[in-house]
């Protein structure tokens, strides 16, 4: 029990919470691009500097970064629940011991499972909003008008109903997949490059390690995330007649991809993920730069550095 409520797990839920708010905020620009290219079907895909071009010449200077506090609001949540699950989690597994690959990847997908059930609501919300006012160029997508996050809860619950505020909960469950991919490779590679010596790595070195950690995870898992980003727009007509949600679920997944496939090829499932790529590989290596160097400082004034290396 003290695992779950020990202050190491909190030092290391704030300081992913900080790191990653700090990166997405640095990166945001580039979110907007990868977004757009994914819900709007006719926006041709362009190179990510041609896309946030035409974004601010059609909608304003501000536009790549509209949005930006619901998704700054989600992602601190997101990032505090997750990472306070994955080192509670893992500390209560292990009591000690050298982790593994497989011990990385199991622990990632129960705190991932966690984090979807807590915080979708918020997400869908934030994907609302930082649509909200964009020029699309499919003429199909209908505009929305909140005023803010507690109107967008308001109207959604009002007009949807309250299970529309987990619309896209299943593809998010499956991505799960992708922190978990991506911790595993993390701390994999972080435990090579350290040989069983408990050190500090090198800013350099925890940025590239990040950065390929999240490259991985991205690319295997994309298709999945323009699904999810489609859904929780909450603009598809989903005409399925299948009782059973996760039945329902599964075929409006299968739907959605095999309609992309016909439409756009293969690619077209890939659609956007250079925006991406650049974007969340950039944001994730920022973020566990950050992230270790709060954690390592806050550590070190409580005197906990070498205990805590020896742990992780």
């Amino acid at each position: 029990m003290s695992e779950v409520f020990s202050y190491e797990s909190l030092v290391h839920a704030v300081s992913g919470a900080v790191g990653s708010v700090t990166a997405m905020t640095v990166f945001f620009p580039l979110d907007t691009a990868r977004l757009r290219l994914q819900v709007d079907e006719n926006r041709k895909a362009k190179s990510t500097p041609a896309i946030l071009a035409e974004i601010v010449k059609e909608e304003g200077l501000l536009a790549p970064y509209r949005g930006w506090f619901p998704v700054i609001c989600s992602l601190c949540c997101s990032n505090f629940v997750y990472f306070y699950c994955f080192h509670c989690l893992k500390a209560s597994w292990l009591k000690g011991k050298q982790s593994a690959p497989s011990t990385d990847l199991i622990i990632g997908i129960a705190a991932g499972v966690v984090n979807v059930l807590v915080t979708t609501p918020l997400w869908v919300v934030n994907t609302r909003l930082k649509l909200q006012g964009s020029k699309f160029h499919n003429e199909d997508i209908h505009p929305t008008n909140y005023s803010g996050i507690l109107d967008a809860f308001v109207q959604i619950i009002r007009d949807e109903g309250i299970a529309a505020l987990w619309n896209g909960t299943f593809p998010s469950l499956l991505l799960v997949l992708n922190p978990a991919i991506q911790f595993m490779i993390y701390e994999g590679l972080k435990r090579q490059l350290r040989r069983g010596i408990p050190k500090e790595l090198s800013s350099l070195e925890v940025f590239v390690i990040g950065a390929i950690a999240k490259a991985i995870a991205t690319t295997v898992t994309y298709p999945l995330q323009t699904i999810q980003s489609i859904l929780r727009f909450g603009q598809y007509n989903n005409t399925s007649t299948e009782k059973s949600k996760l039945l329902s679920s599964l075929r409006t997944i299968k739907c959605l991809l095999v309609n992309r496939v016909r439409k756009y090829g293969m690619l077209g499932l890939f659609k956007g993920l250079e925006a991406k790529l650049l974007q969340t590989v950039l944001t994730a290596a920022l973020m566990f730069l950050l992230y270790e160097k709060i954690a390592s400082c806050t550590f070190r004034v409580m005197g906990l550095s070498n205990n805590h290396y020896k742990r992780r």
